[in-house]
């Protein structure tokens, strides 16, 4: 299905001799700038009725008008898999996901993704580029994501990633007792041998930084909370590797399993089997794409990680 959008506007005086695009991107700020751009060269953004060009300047008092039907960009197919919806309304859903799931079909992941979901239970999100997801999760990272339903909420969402104002909190098991909570501040680049890892690289990385607090020290480990202010691929993981506190199960950054000197069987094996980096992001905090009211959401840990926790509590004692 196709999003119809239609919207009218008069041209202030005070952006008079601004050009088209500069002042399409102030009177319709839901849709980006490109967007915008591309509308025009279309011929669906019109001046007074009139096809311009996007360096055309303007007068002031010309009517701005809008009228377009996005048409499906995505070509997926949409699946009936489940969702763990958190919270709904006409701009946003916000879905609880399950650890082995993956956000974005990509190479050797067409089918069975967050993606083809979300088209199966929302087929207007057709009409929304990559069904309206704006950040991701690793396939088995759990936890809390934003979704938008419209092309506006998408935008709004976008901008607010980029301005770092979305509060995004997770919860993390790593491998050592740590002595305190810290900051990691690290660039992030491909690794260069392995391309689907990521690396410190003060050379070509991009700003990367991490706050983290200490939830609870065992006796071998560390329940963290771990807060981002980039969103970087693998971010948490990596820093906490370049730490020396590695997450536990992590097959990509903390190798092997370390096993305490003196641990039970029940311990050895529940951390011999947790078959995923033992991470969940818990709470997302943002601003309303319709209200800009600050909202939020929090969600419990998955069964996995609540076990694990158990089982190291019972080491402790």
């Amino acid at each position: 299905m196709a999003e119809t959008i239609q919207l009218h506007a008069q041209v202030p005086e005070d952006l008079r001799g601004a050009r088209l695009d500069q002042v399409a991107a102030q009177l319709f700020p839901d849709y980006s700038r490109a967007r915008l751009q591309l509308w025009i060269k279309e011929g669906v953004l019109t001046v007074d009725g009139e096809v311009k060009k996007t360096r055309d300047k303007l007068i002031g008092g010309e009517q701005l008008a809008l009228a377009v039907e996005v048409e499906n960009e995505e070509r997926w197919e949409a699946e009936p898999i489940a969702l763990d919806i958190i919270y709904e309304d006409d701009a946003v859903l916000v879905i609880n996901k399950p650890a082995g799931l993956v956000v974005h079909p990509g190479a050797g992941n067409g089918s069975g993704t967050l993606l083809n979901a979300i088209l199966y239970h929302y087929p207007d999100s057709a009409s929304v580029p990559r069904a309206g997801i704006v950040h991701r999760l690793d396939k088995d990272t759990s936890g809390l994501m934003v979704v938008a339903k419209t092309l506006a909420a998408q935008n709004h969402l976008v901008n607010q990633l980029q301005e770092r104002t979305v509060h995004r909190e997770y919860e993390a098991v790593c491998m050592g007792r740590m002595t305190g909570g810290g900051t990691v501040d690290a660039p992030l680049a491909r690794h260069p041998k392995q391309r689907k890892k990521m690396a410190v690289s003060t050379i070509a990385g991009k700003e990367a930084i991490t706050h983290y607090r200490v939830i609870k020290r065992y006796v071998h480990h560390t329940h963290v909370r771990c807060m981002l202010e980039t969103g970087r691929t693998h971010q948490i993981r990596v820093h906490m590797g370049h730490i020396k506190y590695p997450l536990v199960g992590d097959p990509m950054y903390a190798g092997r399993p370390r096993i305490p000197k003196g641990a039970s069987t029940e311990l050895i094996e529940t951390l011999r089997s947790f078959g995923r980096q033992a991470l969940h992001a818990r709470r997302l905090e943002l601003m309303h794409p319709d209200s800009n009211e600050l909202v939020s959401w929090e969600v419990d840990l998955p069964a996995d990680m609540q076990h694990l926790l158990s089982v190291l509590s019972e080491h402790d004692s």
